[in-house]
């Protein structure tokens, strides 16, 4: 039986143009699914109900034509809402309200879109996992035993399971991905400074970047979400403020011809024992074999030197982890993993702090000097895994142990931070829902491209021209 949420995010807006069902509906609609399926999922840890019609009304004051009108969608919880409750998803600052609305929510609000509340996340988004203490896991709509990654996590079940048409994330390391990845969805992180209303972070690691069931749809949502303005600076150079619809243009044409490298190489490989799985294995293999059928240009590739690059990394997530507003009341009551990193963060001289910031300057510097200039290989992108192993069984990590429970993560998933560290852009896809363990019904499988600076066009492309192949579109969890 058809219905709204079977369309597709453009779809939807098509519908709402034409009048063919109204915000209310939609909404509506939206929140019906939220009460019925959120409560085994844990996507959303807000559910503005009461809200929702004041914001339907606000929409009167938007233009029709405006990218996301009346299209529902919900603020990942570590973003603001002014009045509301914003915790950075801790039991430390239980009861705190945000003074303001955050840039990003504001953008997206202009951009006509219609909040129902906030995804889940873990705490304060450190880990790559959203299963915070005292709260509900959000649960991988394949198989809820098992986790749906983070720290957008609950944002990627929402979308999944079709409880939102799309959602926006943060990426620092992989958080915007990692998730996408784990719930068969596609996951956009852009190029450092596209987006204007990025938060700050230390070394400039966290963007704001889509989660959507199609390219398409992606990159109709990082379309509101870039800036217009000319202040989109990246550490190389300006970039060109896209167009309003470049990247939704380009991602419904999928049109081009790219030169692709291949690699399993991570930069973590010298410090942990980093494995791909064969399932990972398998879906790089599905990805390479057809775009090299599409007609592309496809050869193995390499990393430069990676050896100090492990260090840096940790160095910049505990000095980042250092500075959230915690006294040594509110200390105690944070999460092992969160206290790890606060404390070892505090405990940094400034002079590491500084040497971790050139280290991994020169590493950005060499990334793009091997891999996408004039003098080395000048690729359009670089294929890798997605996550290294199958969706992580909720309990695996270590919740206890700060420094085992980091080791876990990276290996996991030590293909994404590099590109944080390197602020250029990367999409993940979705290539396939694999068979885990025996009678197991499968759970998805991707890969990730990592483009030039300023090079999301390029990506979108070879999104849309893989989905077409594996029309991953058409695949869904069992509550859709």
């Amino acid at each position: 039986m058809f219905e709204l949420h079977h369309l597709s995010a453009q779809d939807q807006w098509d519908w709402l143009q034409r009048g063919e069902v109204t915000p209310v509906e939609l909404a509506e609609h939206y929140l019906r699914r939220i009460e019925r399926l959120n409560g085994e999922l844990g996507a959303l840890s807000r559910v503005d109900s009461d809200a929702v019609l004041d914001r339907l009304r606000a929409l009167d004051q938007v233009p029709r034509s405006a990218e996301l009108w009346g299209l529902p969608y919900a603020e990942k919880e570590l973003e603001g809402r002014a009045g509301l409750p914003f915790t950075g998803g801790s039991r430390a600052l239980a009861g705190r309200l945000a003074e303001e609305t955050d840039p990003l929510v504001a953008r997206l609000d202009a951009a006509g879109a219609v909040s129902l509340g906030a995804t889940s996340a873990p705490e304060f988004g450190l880990p790559s996992y959203t299963e915070p203490a005292g709260r509900p896991a959000a649960r991988n709509p394949y198989n809820p035993t098992h986790g749906a990654g983070g720290s957008s996590g609950g944002a990627a079940v929402a979308v999944a399971a079709g409880l939102l048409p799309f959602a926006p994330g943060t990426d620092g390391g992989g958080s915007v991905r990692i998730p996408a990845a784990a719930t068969g969805l596609v996951g956009i992180k852009p190029t450092r400074r596209l987006v204007a209303d990025q938060p700050d972070s230390i070394g400039g690691l966290v963007v704001p970047g889509p989660l959507a069931r199609s390219v398409a749809d992606a990159a109709m949502l990082l379309d509101a979400m870039v800036a217009r303005t000319g202040d989109a600076l990246d550490a190389r150079e300006t970039l060109r403020p896209p167009d309003p619809g470049r990247l939704l243009g380009a991602a419904v044409r999928g049109e081009g011809r790219y030169t692709i490298g291949v690699t399993t190489e991570s930069p973590w490989d010298g410090a942990y024992d980093i494995r791909v799985s064969p399932e990972a294995r398998a879906a790089l293999d599905l990805a390479r074999d057809a775009l090299a059928g599409l007609g592309h240009g496809v050869e193995e590739a390499a990393l430069p030197d990676t050896s100090a690059y492990p260090d840096a990394f940790r160095v910049l997530w505990q000095a980042g982890a250092s500075a959230i507003p915690l006294d040594d009341a509110q200390l105690a009551l944070v999460e092992p993993l969160t206290a790890w990193l606060v404390r070892r963060g505090r405990e940094l001289p400034a002079s590491r702090l500084v040497a971790a910031l050139s280290t991994l300057a020169a590493f950005e510097r060499e990334v793009i000097r091997t891999l996408f200039s004039r003098d080395g290989a000048r690729l359009d992108a670089l294929l890798t895994p997605a996550l290294a192993l199958p969706p992580r069984p909720l309990g695996w990590y270590d919740a206890e142990d700060g420094e085992r429970n980091f080791a876990q993560q990276v290996q996991y998933t030590p293909f994404t931070s590099f590109v944080n560290a390197t602020g250029l852009p990367a999409i993940t896809l979705p290539i396939a829902t694999l068979p885990i363990g025996e009678g197991d019904a499968g759970l998805p499988m991707g890969v990730q491209l990592i483009g030039r600076p300023g090079g999301e066009e390029a990506l979108v492309a070879l999104g849309r021209q893989l989905e077409r192949r594996f029309g991953w579109e058409r695949r869904h969890p069992p509550q859709w």
